[in-house]
């Protein structure tokens, strides 16, 4: 059930495109203003509620900050009341993004009839073996590009955002500041996540838009940020990169499927190679992907080798182990524009996570295909 509470509007926190964050005081009682406020961060989308001003009374949604979750732990504005944003202009576009829910919105999606790029995209049938860097977190996006940045600093990269974690891309700070550093050419929404700088029906349409469009070298596939897991084998969001391995391959792309890796997770189910990865590329994904296993002589890269290993020789040969040298990968990472973490930990935590990222990105560059 989704918990309402009225808020008042102190002053502005942060900014980046598409998205405020606001200090704002929290009132116990949904009615305006009634009973003690509690100070907190709120999220307001302006391309949805508008821009709330200083002093506003406005309508959160405080049901993950009260559960105190990770990364959805903050009121979110549904509406400012006195302050209705603007009609936005006419225009196409009949693709309805977080469909039947109060906040539904309508977007052109690059692969509708409406699109100028309907054409090129009707009978589209390949990505022309561009390599697919799979994903579970999203916290692994700026590692995998800085990575392939190391090699191949000229490489157009798209990143192609899933619905498992947050649905509008606007949350994502990593994006906005990797989009504003050039660090990616795209970012394509798909599935019934919006806010991209295109929209795609399915990872299929998102592909094709991110190679025959954007003209992307390579393509980064992961859910945005937050996952949902369970503690389960099946229950976790991030099946979803087994099933990107699945599309890369049906489209004649190279999937290369980068492993979750901690050796910080206090949870043994995550540390080495998570089960996630095990999962998802073991169980979920049915086509041939490359494993990048980076080359650590560690304790933990030990492990992950291990594992990693097994994985890919219980795949009946599907699953191609491909050791990646690690050196240089460090002062790779500490080039990212943006703050890298995952799970609340920094490369100084769990190093580890971020390598093997890193290497994902690294071996990507390696197979890009030279254009005709």
């Amino acid at each position: 059930m989704i918990r309402w509470r009225s808020a008042r509007v102190d002053a502005v926190r942060a900014e980046w495109p598409g998205a405020v964050e606001y200090a704002v005081t929290v009132f116990e009682e949904a009615a305006r203003g009634a009973g003690p406020g509690t100070a907190c961060r709120a999220l307001a989308y302006v391309d949805l509620v508008g821009r709330p001003q200083v002093g506003d009374t406005v309508l959160v949604n405080v049901s993950a900050l009260e559960r105190g979750l990770g990364t959805g732990g903050l009121a979110l504005v549904v509406a400012d009341p006195d302050r209705v944003p603007a009609d936005p202009p006419a225009g196409p576009g009949h693709v309805v993004k977080a469909r039947y829910t109060p906040l539904q919105a309508m977007v052109l999606g690059v692969d509708e009839q409406e699109s100028p790029h309907h054409a090129v995209l009707a009978e589209a049938d390949s990505i022309d073996g561009m390599p697919v860097v799979t994903a579970d977190l999203h916290s692994a996006l700026p590692a995998v590009v800085a990575g392939l940045r190391a090699a191949r600093p000229d490489a157009v990269v798209a990143y192609v955002m899933t619905d498992g974690g947050a649905l509008p891309a606007r949350f994502s700070r990593t994006v906005a500041g990797l989009r504003e550093a050039g660090w990616l050419a795209s970012c394509i929404t798909v599935g019934q996540a919006y806010g991209g700088d295109l929209e795609a029906v399915t990872v299929h349409t998102g592909l094709l838009a991110a190679r025959l469009v954007v003209g992307a070298d390579v393509a980064v596939v992961a859910q945005g940020p937050g996952n949902l897991g369970t503690g389960t084998r099946w229950g976790f969001s991030g099946t979803s990169a087994g099933e990107a391995v699945n599309a890369a391959h049906t489209l004649g792309g190279l999937a290369v499927a980068s492993l979750r890796v901690s050796e910080a997770d206090p949870r043994p189910r995550h540390r080495g190679v998570s089960h996630h990865s095990l999962t998802a590329y073991g169980r979920v994904a049915l086509v041939p992907a490359q494993v990048p296993i980076p080359l650590e002589d560690s304790g933990i890269g030990r492990e992950v080798r291990r594992q990693a290993h097994e994985l890919c020789a219980g795949s009946g040969g599907r699953l191609a182990p491909v050791d990646v040298p690690t050196d240089g990968l460090d002062a790779a990472l500490a080039t990212s524009p943006v703050r890298l973490s995952t799970m609340g930990r920094g490369v100084e935590e769990d190093r580890a996570s971020f390598v093997a990222a890193a290497a994902a990105g690294r071996h990507a560059a390696a197979r890009i295909p030279t254009r005709e």
